[in-house]
């Protein structure tokens, strides 16, 4: 079982009824299995898989992976060295809950035949969804909305578009099931953190001389009304001469309901290049980038990996040393980033990202209890203003940087 670089706070588990992590398990779990149990024509044998991991998600253990669902063994000798071995046979609530939420995703896509030799091999359980909500007029509307960012000035535009990566996480579908509907975390919200400033410092705009080139890992998180204004970023970057090169790391096959896998990349970039307008503009560029090499998209095993980002292997950490700066998007990134502890919110940003290889920004609506780098009078702001779920409402955000 992997080490833990620090054991200073302790791990958040899910056995605390009340709490956040355990009503994830025993409420939103369940849900998503009766979203994707309806969202397609699953036979018997893929309906009684899912009823039998509904039952677990209430009273069940961790169990390995089935040796059916997994011809090669490959994913399976992953997950034995990504602590299966210590955690088998523990209930859901008793293991960390990062761990615990990872291998659930891993168990759907067992119970869909996702990798197994059937029909619904290599099937995004969450494509529907996805689609949905990239469809939805929402999106028009803010598609719409960059015609008017060109009058701006060049400051404003390029906040503007950062603020709209950073808020788009609050299109979180998995979020949403258990946040009171479609609309939940969409209402305006405030920085509890901003290091703005230093992630521009690191990504200056073009002039002669610059050293370069200069490369932008971006690590995705949620596909659709996320992704969208996460690839404008990017373009938006490449334009201005702020990187001459991105890398763009999504998941390997579907997670977290609405992560981003390779094929949603596809679809926000059609998207685009749909919409018409300044939309279309950025998606040309964006789709001449893939093709010249200057945009790469990379789908790492380690991505789906159930461990935070001090356990990455060597060729991730040599992407990200490789990096001008990294940039996380995202709660789940934040939790692998800083480890899903228990820290106390004053703890230093900079001292538990201190073994990232390289300079590291994340851009995180907070959707979870965990949280680092906050000074003490806004700490002490929150915990005054009365309202109890600021840490995972989605309703506040942060942009932190360590270089």
């Amino acid at each position: 079982m992997p080490a833990t670089p620090d054991e200073s706070a302790p791990v958040i588990l899910g056995n605390e009824p009340g709490s956040f992590p355990h009503g994830v398990l025993a409420e939103r779990h369940p849900a998503i299995v009766r979203q994707v149990r309806e969202s397609f024509p699953y036979g018997p044998e893929v309906r009684d898989a899912l009823d039998a991991l509904l039952a677990s998600c209430a009273d069940g253990v961790v169990e390995p992976l089935p040796a059916e669902a997994d011809p090669t063994g490959r994913d399976r000798d992953r997950w034995a060295g990504w602590g299966m071995d210590a955690y088998a046979g523990r209930s859901w609530y008793d293991v960390p809950w990062l761990w615990a939420e990872s291998h659930f995703y891993r168990r759907l896509l067992d119970a869909v035949g996702h990798f197994g030799p059937g029909a619904w091999r290599g099937v995004d359980p969450f494509r529907p969804a996805k689609l949905a909500e990239l469809d939805a007029p929402e999106t028009d509307e803010e598609l719409a909305a960059l015609d008017g960012l060109d009058a701006l000035p060049a400051g404003e535009r390029t906040r503007a578009l950062l603020h709209g990566s950073l808020w788009g996480n609050r299109a979180d579908l998995g979020f949403r099931l258990s946040a009171g509907g479609a609309g939940a975390g969409d209402q305006a919200g405030a920085l509890v953190a901003d290091d703005s400033d230093t992630l521009w410092s690191l990504l200056p705009p073009a002039r002669a001389g610059a050293p370069g080139p200069r490369t932008l890992c971006l690590v995705a998180d949620n596909a659709g009304r996320e992704l969208v204004p996460d690839l404008l970023l990017v373009s938006h970057l490449l334009a201005e001469g702020r990187v001459d090169r991105a890398v763009l790391h999504v998941k390997p096959y579907p997670y977290y309901v609405s992560d981003a896998t390779p094929t949603d990349v596809l679809d926000a970039l059609r998207r685009l290049v749909a919409a018409g307008g300044a939309a279309a503009a950025h998606g040309a560029r964006l789709w001449t980038a893939l093709t010249d090499g200057r945009v790469r998209v990379r789908a790492h095993p380690f991505s789906c990996a159930p461990l935070p980002y001090a356990d990455m292997p060597g060729d991730l950490r040599e992407d990200f040393a490789a990096a001008t700066v990294t940039v996380l998007k995202g709660d789940l990134n934040y939790r692998r980033l800083v480890g899903d502890r228990w820290w106390p919110p004053t703890t230093s940003f900079a001292d538990v990202t201190a073994y990232f290889p390289g300079p590291v920004a994340a851009l995180r609506t907070l959707k979870s209890d965990v949280i680092t780098g906050l000074d003490a009078g806004t700490e002490a702001a929150l915990e005054a203003s009365g309202e109890r779920s600021w840490r995972t409402s989605g309703t506040h955000a942060l942009i932190q940087v360590r270089y």
